[in-house]
């Protein structure tokens, strides 16, 4: 059995798609195929159970000849199911012209199922979407399943040491939380925690490098959204700064600290008492 994923968006989106598209894969024994912007395909190399990649941006204006080449892609294979999450006429005519018998989206003339998303953690919102093919959805039960030479080569860049390692992933965006006190945590934090490795999240490398870098570590502590994602995705203990807590799973370990948008208010003690060290 074959099913087709359309995601549109960035990075995050296409992350927090992966356990639906391994929840599909186990529940189905389906070889799944998605179509999203190249600029974003690298979240997918993180599931060894995506047959193929097929580029495709949804939200770049594509072209007739773009939508005509996507439907030669959807037509080829012999498609059962197909969660789309792309929206507006184009998407519905190519999908009307598909032989693919399940088409669930949350509206257009195309979908033979139409659903309601709820709120809460995105990963687990497209619970919605597999409900009509007969398939349940617990996103936070889902693990990144990261080679093993990935994560021997993070493990042995930590810092030496037998204390947990901390990895600070701050945004760096003028949203973020002030660089003076990004730059002034791992004193107090060691004033604390004598013990405890900082680690400095890598900004260069894959996505795969990335992710095995933060599975590495004992804790994370980021204002990034990928950083987030990745670490809720490991199963890791997550402070997310700026976070909502509606926007996170309900995990012991995971919390959101301090409003987006008012980063500037939030201090050095609030964030060391979120890190259980207050």
């Amino acid at each position: 059995m074959r099913v087709l994923l359309l995601v549109p968006g960035g990075l995050r989106a296409q992350l927090n798609a992966l356990p639906a598209a391994a929840r599909l894969a186990e529940a189905l024994t389906a070889q799944v195929q998605v179509a999203c912007a190249p600029s974003a395909a690298a979240a997918w190399s993180l599931l060894p159970a995506v047959e193929k990649l097929i580029p495709f941006d949804f939200d770049g204006s594509p072209s007739l000849a773009d939508w005509a080449n996507l439907l030669g892609n959807v037509r080829e294979p012999d498609f059962q199911a197909c969660i789309n999450l792309a929206s507006g006429r184009q998407v519905d005519l190519m999908l009307s012209m598909s032989h693919i018998p399940n088409r669930v989206a949350s509206g257009g003339f195309s979908a033979t199922s139409t659903v309601n998303a709820s709120g809460g953690w995105p990963a687990q919102a497209l619970a919605a979407y597999l409900k009509p093919l007969g398939i349940s959805l617990d996103a936070d039960a889902f693990r990144l399943s990261l080679p093993k030479p990935a994560l021997a080569k993070a493990a042995a860049a930590l810092p030496a040491g037998s204390g947990p390692a901390l990895l600070l992933a701050p945004s760096g965006d003028g949203a973020d939380w002030p660089a003076s006190r990004w730059q002034a945590l791992p004193a107090l934090v060691r004033a604390k925690l004598p013990d405890v490795r900082i680690v400095e999240a890598s900004r260069g490398g894959s996505l795969l490098e990335r992710a095995a870098q933060l599975a590495s570590c004992d804790v994370v502590l980021s204002s990034d959204p990928i950083s987030c994602e990745l670490a809720l995705l490991a199963g890791m203990p997550l402070v997310a700064i700026g976070g909502r807590s509606d926007q996170l799973p309900s995990r012991q370990g995971v919390q959101a600290v301090g409003e987006a948008g008012a980063l500037q208010n939030l201090s050095e003690t609030a964030v060391l008492q979120a890190l259980g060290l207050g």
